[in-house]
């Protein structure tokens, strides 16, 4: 009775802070433009591994003298990897906090790249691609979070978002660079960004959340400062914070079983179901395996990597700009619709192309539909369901939710990017049906489920989420 009593009173005394803390933390300093810069420059990395096998599968082919199964096999091992990092990646950012995570990252990444640079036996090949692949597991799950962590609420979605953007980046030099530039060099390239992210690490503050958690207010305090202006008063946002992070410490601690009780279901079922439909929707399969479905159309391979190369930065610089504006929800449903419409469309290409009808307008049709296939998914269902997991749950749960859920991506997308050439020999146009149907699956998915958490604080969202089972019992 007096721990109901006592959350009550940290409830109220949050709702308060709130309606204080309109006017304050509202300011975007230099400091995090420059702490979101340094934490997105892993995506970058994250963008090269994604589209590398496309563009170093001739070279890489040649100069190593690979067969088809052992170049496979070492494309399967980034997600491999990444599906093993996903596992540590919430406990390790508690434990070594969200900087620390981000340099175990780098130095993974830096490996891991190098090996594969200087690799003379597919061995190396393969060690480097695992590790570069753990690191990415731990990127994914920590760049998202750290971002939306440190930045003000009605920007927050557009920072996030850039991680995605990044990755698009790190994308577009695959498909754009890669008819020209060496496999070798290109994985130079990859390890770069994670140099320049290690070095800048020194010079931004850590989480003001996770200092929160860890107990140390006076970091807190400064973070804050660094983060907001040194003129700034950041009394009423580290209240809240410190509020909500006692609340949720009073509750429960982080736990597999903490995850099963009512109030935090809704969050974990909206978290792993927008990472089962950005993966089974097929964008893994369609980004790692462009030129194949290029190939299979009929289109020249070589003009359609080069345009997409050049069409990936813009078109993800769309849901960039639009997050804070239109909100979440009208994004993933603006999203899931393209999708799933383009996906039944590139379907129906391959059914013409079978059936030998309009045999000379199916591989200009299927390459339009599969370029703006990508920019669908690039402003909404790409990104947004990262920003959505860093921002729906609780301190406490975090760990362990954000652990599951990054390894729900990465497991869905192995077997998406197994099953894909199997699929593809089966039926190519029923593969694009199958992708098509999960989209207007997601479609309802997301329209009764996921939240709108466009202009609230991260507590905000958080008590209201935790809130609304209970609502929902008492009615």
């Amino acid at each position: 009775m007096v721990a109901v009593k006592e959350e009550k009173n940290l409830e109220e005394g949050l709702l308060k802070l709130k309606n204080q803390n309109e006017a304050s933390g509202c300011r975007i300093t230099a400091c995090v433009i420059l702490s979101t810069f340094v934490a997105i420059c892993g995506s970058f990395s994250f963008g090269v591994s994604v589209g590398y096998t496309s563009g170093a599968e001739v070279g890489m082919m040649k100069d190593m003298g690979l067969s088809i199964a052992e170049f496979s096999a070492f494309g399967s091992f980034s997600t491999l990897g990444a599906t093993f990092g996903a596992l540590f990646s919430g406990k390790m950012a508690i434990m070594l906090g969200r900087k620390g995570t981000m340099w175990v990252s780098d130095i993974l990444c830096i490996t891991g790249w190098l090996c594969i640079a200087f690799a003379k036996d597919v061995l190396w090949l393969n060690i480097g691609r695992f590790s570069s692949g753990i690191g990415l597991g731990l990127i994914s799950y920590v760049v998202p979070v750290y971002v939306a962590e440190i930045t003000p609420k009605h920007v927050r979605g557009t920072f996030t978002f850039s991680n995605q953007l990044l990755q698009n980046c790190g994308l577009a030099m695959v498909y754009f660079c890669g008819n020209f530039i060496n496999w070798r060099m290109m994985a130079l390239l990859g390890a770069l960004p994670c140099f320049i992210q290690g070095i800048g690490l020194f010079f931004v503050p850590e989480s003001p959340r996770w200092l929160a958690k860890a107990g140390t207010d006076k970091e807190l305090e400064n973070s804050l400062l660094r983060l907001r202006g040194r003129d700034a008063d950041i009394s009423s946002e580290a209240s809240e914070i410190q509020v909500m992070t006692k609340m949720l410490e009073s509750d429960s601690k982080s736990s597999f079983s903490d995850l099963l009780q009512r109030k935090y279901r809704h969050t974990l079922v909206v978290g792993i179901g927008l990472m089962l439909i950005q993966q089974f929707s097929g964008s893994t399969a369609v980004l790692c395996y462009a030129n194949t479905i290029f190939r299979k159309a009929g289109f020249s391979v070589a003009i359609g990597s080069t345009l997409l190369g050049i069409f990936v930065v813009p078109k993800a610089m769309i849901g960039l700009i639009l997050v804070d504006k239109w909100g979440r929800r009208p994004l993933l449903l603006t999203s899931a619709s393209g999708m799933c419409l383009f996906c039944m469309f590139i379907g129906l290409a391959f059914t013409l192309q079978k059936m030998q009808l309009l045999l000379e307008l199916t591989p200009v049709f299927t390459f339009i539909c599969v370029t703006l296939y990508i920019a669908s998914y690039a402003i909404g269902v790409g990104g947004l369901p990262w920003v959505i997991m860093s921002e729906v749950f609780p301190m406490n749960i975090k760990v362990t939710a954000g652990s599951i859920v990054t390894l729900a991506s990465w497991s869905s997308s192995s077997i998406v990017t197994y099953a894909f050439n199997f699929l593809f020999e089966w039926s190519t146009q029923g593969t694009f049906y199958i992708f098509g149907a999960v989209g207007g699956a997601a479609l309802v998915f997301i329209w009764f489920l996921v939240p709108e958490t466009k202009g609230l604080s991260l507590e905000e969202i958080q008590l209201s989420l935790i809130r609304e089972p209970d609502e929902i019992n008492h009615t």
